[in-house]
């Protein structure tokens, strides 16, 4: 019986961190894309009005991108608005289409453990060359896709745990 009442408070504690960790995800992404866009700017400026191009602009894009790219999917794993494919999901049964969503949980799981695990190493073995013009760690090019594989795997055990609790809220997940 007290495993029931404990639960909904760890649920509401798992999906607090969970939307925390979002908002910071998706701050970090957001920020990321307006610096891109002003060092963007500056690249423009600095080739055709001082005829002068900024080099360094290119591998700060680069790094940005990462962050941009991975913190932006693992957000979109969270709230369930990665691009998917629901037409077969929308045609079966709801018995059928909830081992579509455990299977689809499942997987994502298990991509992210693998995102994590083979980005650390990459991460790693990266670390201490530096990227050229901006001298800064390379391992900084993989460590988006490193954390991205990590929440991605949280996320993903996280939606396990709300299905088999029978809390899950997703849309097009379960009837």
């Amino acid at each position: 019986m007290r495993r029931t009442a404990e639960a909904p408070t760890l649920l509401k504690k798992m999906d607090a961190t969970f939307e925390f960790i979002s908002r910071i995800c998706t701050f970090l992404a957001g920020t990321a894309l307006v610096v891109m866009t002003v060092i963007f700017a500056w690249l423009v400026y600095g080739r055709y009005v001082l005829n002068d191009t900024p080099t360094w602009v290119e591998q700060v894009s680069h790094l940005l991108i990462m962050v941009i790219a991975f913190l932006g999917a693992a957000v979109g794993v969270n709230q369930n608005t990665h691009l998917s494919v629901v037409i077969f999901r929308s045609i079966v049964p709801s018995w059928v289409r909830t081992i579509f969503v455990i299977a689809t949980d499942v997987l994502m799981l298990v991509f992210g453990g693998m995102m994590f695990w083979y980005g650390m190493e990459l991460t790693r073995f990266k670390w201490s060359t530096l990227i050229p013009l901006i001298q800064v760690s390379e391992g900084l090019r993989s460590l988006p896709l490193t954390i991205c594989g990590l929440l991605v795997f949280l996320f993903s055990a996280g939606h396990l745990i709300r299905l088999f609790l029978g809390r899950d809220q997703r849309e097009d997940s379960i009837e």
